[in-house]
């Protein structure tokens, strides 16, 4: 063999090996979960995380890319840009007829309107400017129902992501009144509650923070979806009956270390009162859950009905939990 022959063999060689190295690092990346999450992470979102890590613990490793707005997450799934997306995906399954499906119920639309007190009754909030989180979303569906429910309309809609940001809003006077989540109203009444109450709200609360996922995706990779999906459903029933775990799992694995102490300290209390108010339905998630879904958005107007004719296999696949409920024997 000729010396420029074996260099060129020799270099075909090590250009194989690197193209197998490099193929093998792209398929170790790509073998992340990439999920995609419309907030940041926060006492509330932090059950997720647990529960993601876990998979992790279970050799599904993962990724999560986090949006300023629920919308962008919901469209970087749509996009390829993530596999999974936690958000309320109804309306841009219906209207755009994207290739999403539901796997499980994070949370619940548990949300309290809370106004300055210079608004007595909903009467009262008759024209008046409002805030929700993001354009419809379940805070805005929730106004949407109660001014069809009160025969008002409201003024200039606002939208400020994060209840916590919309508290600060209030506290500083540049809201007047908004829907916010467990932990931020009573933080709002802890605070000023001689300046601002809560009004009535809606009393059987919709699907509200969803697992989701594209179809083509969640088909391709059924073993890695079922492993996400028990973890989520074991931590949900974990919690229903010991609201603590989330803390003890957050210090077990050192998440949100730097986060103010009265913040850390208040999990525990938050966890106990949103699972005593249903905020973290232990079930996960039906076909009884999706027709109540399809009632609630249908009647907020991010549906479009009527309710009773929209199928369950459109917008939810259910064999993932199920799978999980049987592998927990539940």
């Amino acid at each position: 063999m000729t010396l420029l022959r074996r260099r060129s063999v020799l270099f075909g060689a090590a250009a194989v090996s690197a193209a197998l190295m490099l193929g093998s690092a792209a398929a170790q990346a790509q073998a992340k979960v990439r999920v995609a999450l419309g907030d940041v992470l926060s006492t509330e979102t932090l059950s997720m995380i647990i529960a993601l890590e876990r998979a992790k613990e279970k050799g599904v490793d993962y990724q999560v890319t986090h949006f300023s707005k629920e919308d962008l997450a919901i469209q970087a799934v749509i996009n390829g840009q993530a596999d999974l997306g936690v958000g309320t995906p109804y309306a841009v399954v219906q209207k755009s007829k994207a290739p999403l499906r539901v796997l499980f119920q994070g949370t619940r639309l548990v949300f309290f309107p809370v106004a300055d007190k210079s608004y007595k009754t909903w009467k009262d909030m008759n024209g008046q400017p409002i805030a929700f989180h993001a354009r419809a979303t379940g805070t805005e569906a929730i106004g949407n129902i109660i001014a069809k429910r009160e025969g008002i309309q409201f003024g200039e809609r606002s939208y400020v992501p994060g209840s916590e940001n919309r508290i600060i809003g209030m506290m500083k006077g540049q809201i007047k009144a908004t829907i916010v989540d467990l932990a931020n109203k009573n933080l709002l009444l802890e605070k000023a509650g001689d300046r601002f109450h809560v009004l009535p709200g809606v009393s059987e609360p919709a699907s509200d923070e969803t697992l989701f996922g594209r179809t083509d995706w969640i088909s391709k990779n059924e073993k890695q979806v079922d492993v996400i999906v028990t973890e989520f459903l074991r931590l949900w029933q974990e919690m229903a009956a010991n609201p603590a775990i989330v803390e003890q799992e957050r210090v077990k694995r050192k998440l949100m270390a730097d986060q103010p102490k009265e913040v850390l300290e208040g999990i525990t209390k938050f966890y106990t009162l949103a699972t005593k108010e249903g905020v973290y339905s232990p079930g996960g998630g039906s076909a009884e859950v999706a027709k109540a879904d399809f009632e609630f958005y249908t009647e907020a107007g991010q549906l479009q009905g009527p309710a009773g004719e929209l199928k369950v296999e459109d917008f939810w696949y259910l064999a993932p939990l199920e799978r999980a409920r049987k592998a927990l024997g539940s």
